[in-house]
C-alpha cells in the first residue's frame, strides 16, 4: 500500500506540512508506505490547454515536478492533496499542479493514474476560507472516479504559524482519523478485488456540447 501526499504550500515545513506529518505518523503505524511530494516555492506553470499531452501522454511542460508526480501516481493506492488557504481558495501552485496532472492523464488515458483510487483534500487556514478551498480540490476527484475519503470533521487545521498547529487538537485528531479511514478504504478496495469484485467499467462515449 502506497499513499502519496502533495503539499501545495511553498513552505517546506510550514503549517500545511504539520497536518501531513500527523497523517504520515498514522500511515507508519498502519504499515502503509507514504511519501510527501513537496511542490515548493519555485514557479509552477499553468496548463496551456495546448492538448499536446493527448499525443505525448504527459505534460509538454517539464521540470516542475508534474510529470514525475503522475509517474509515481500510477503505482500509488491513495492520495492526499493539502493546501493553505489564500483568499478563500487553494494555493495557485497547487491548482496549476493539479490542472496539469489531471489534464495530462485524461483523454485516451482515462485518468488511469487516479481512477478508482481514494483521495482526500486537506486545508490549513488562520481563520476562514477552508470549506471553499476543500470544495475546489474535491472537484478533481469527482471528474476522475476517485472515492473521496472523509473524517470525523471536515479535513481542516487552524493555525497561523507552524508551531501553533498542535494547539488545534480537533484538527490534528481529524487528520489522524482521516489517515485511518484512508487506509481502511484502500484495504476494502483490495479485499473486494481479491473476492472478485472489481471496479465498474464506465461508459465514455457521450460528450455533449451546449453551444452548437
Amino acid at each position: 500500500m502506497k499513499i502519496l501526499l502533495v503539499n501545495g504550500s511553498s513552505h517546506t515545513d510550514g503549517t500545511t506540512m504539520q497536518a501531513l506529518k500527523e497523517m504520515t505518523k498514522v500511515f507508519s503505524e498502519e504499515n502503509a508506505e507514504s511519501e510527501i511530494i513537496q511542490i515548493g516555492g519555485g514557479p509552477v506553470a499553468d496548463c496551456l490547454q495546448c492538448h499536446q499531452c493527448l499525443k505525448l501522454e504527459k505534460c509538454v511542460i517539464d521540470g516542475d515536478g508534474v510529470n514525475e508526480f503522475v509517474e509515481k501516481a500510477e503505482s500509488a493506492d491513495g492520495f492526499v492533496f493539502a493546501t493553505p488557504v489564500y483568499f478563500a481558495h487553494p494555493s495557485g501552485r497547487l491548482l496549476s499542479f493539479l490542472d496539469r496532472a489531471f489534464y495530462s492523464n485524461c483523454g485516451e488515458l482515462s485518468y488511469k493514474a487516479f481512477r478508482f483510487k481514494p483521495a482526500a483534500a486537506v486545508t490549513v487556514a488562520r481563520r476562514a476560507g477552508t470549506t471553499a478551498t476543500l470544495d475546489a480540490v474535491n472537484k478533481y476527484f469527482g471528474i476522475a472516479s476517485m472515492p473521496v475519503v472523509s473524517s470525523t470533521y471536515w479535513n481542516m487545521v487552524f493555525d497561523r504559524k507552524a508551531g501553533d498547529a498542535r494547539s488545534d487538537e480537533e484538527g490534528m485528531q481529524t487528520m489522524r482519523n482521516l489517515a485511518r479511514e484512508m487506509v481502511w478504504m484502500i484495504k476494502c478496495i483490495d479485499a473486494g478485488k481479491k473476492a472478485g469484485i472489481d471496479h465498474p467499467e464506465p461508459e465514455e462515449t457521450a460528450v455533449t456540447n451546449f453551444i452548437r
